[in-house]
């Protein structure tokens, strides 16, 4: 599957030395990996693992896509806009931190979730370290909805975090995802507006 903007290619990643290379320079970044649940990449070999592992079985997945984000001049991996096939539709992205500020990330959720309204997917969750202000702001600004905050420890960093959840409703009939809210017992609504 091939999606188009006017600046992007939203793409599956492919078995290549290009989207090894982009693999490799979105997730070995510390700064770009800062609030993501894994440790930097640190060779191309973990680079190819990660898609081995972690990327090509989400696409395999009933509901849950793994998209490159690449520019339309060289169609190379700059970044990638996830959702899971689990009961949250867990909605993720990230980005080569010198294309940040440039509404890249905005751009292609926006096109994502364009498609995502078309699939049998009623909604998406997505959730942001409270710290992560700009992932949150990405969040809004794609129409998304904050719905409650829980603290997890979050693994496998083993460090204490307090995530932000929103949600983006596809089906009016929807009602606030609670899957979170439930399994973490220190939850709570906080006032951020």
């Amino acid at each position: 599957m091939k999606i188009k903007t006017e600046r992007l290619i939203i793409r599956e990643f492919e078995v290549s030395e290009k989207d090894m290379n982009g693999i490799y320079e979105i997730f070995s970044d510390v700064t770009v990996n800062k609030y993501l649940p894994w440790y930097p990449l640190k060779n191309y070999q973990e680079a190819e693992e990660f898609y081995q592992k972690k990327i090509l079985p989400k696409n395999n997945e009933k509901n849950s896509y793994y998209f490159a984000i690449c520019l339309k001049e060289n169609n190379s991996p700059i970044g990638y806009v996830a959702v899971s096939g689990d009961e949250g539709h867990d909605f993720g992205y990230g980005l080569q931190k010198e294309y940040w500020g440039k509404g890249i990330i905005s751009e292609a959720v926006e096109i994502v979730f364009s498609f995502l309204s078309t699939t049998d997917i009623g909604f998406v969750t997505a959730t942001h370290d409270v710290n992560n202000i700009g992932s949150g702001k990405v969040m809004e600004k794609n129409g998304m909805t904050y719905h409650y905050s829980y603290v997890e420890q979050w693994q496998p960093k083993d460090i204490e975090v307090t995530f932000r959840m929103y949600q983006l409703n596809f089906d009016s009939r929807v009602e606030t995802y609670m899957g979170y809210w439930n399994k973490y017992p220190n939850h709570f609504i906080e006032d951020i507006f």
